[in-house]
């Protein structure tokens, strides 16, 4: 088993690949966390294998976790992308069985 935490800054509209896929282990457990202020508001996007997140789900306003577990869940790039117009930082986690 392998536990990877990570803390990224992003820049206000900047994209980037937020875990890799896994290639010989398997993903049981990954969240997302935004660090800001209780009161801040913010925006952000993350998807599953799509830069171009057509398809992608929001982190906003007070909700400033995801979380994800089990063994079916998304075993693909997880994209992370700052829609807000200030630098964000983000602290992530990943297990891996």
């Amino acid at each position: 088993m392998v536990q990877t935490v990570k803390s990224i800054k992003l820049l206000s509209g900047e994209k980037k690949i937020l875990f890799e896929r896994p290639h010989v282990l398997h993903r049981i457990f990954f969240s997302i966390r935004v660090l800001v202020a209780p009161n801040t508001w913010y925006a952000t996007a993350f998807s599953f294998d799509d830069p171009l997140f057509v398809s992608s789900y929001s982190l906003n306003g007070v909700t400033k976790t995801f979380e994800a577990s089990g063994p079916d869940i998304f075993q693909g790039n997880v994209w992370l992308k700052n829609a807000s117009p200030a630098d964000l930082w983000y602290a992530a986690t990943e297990i891996l069985h």
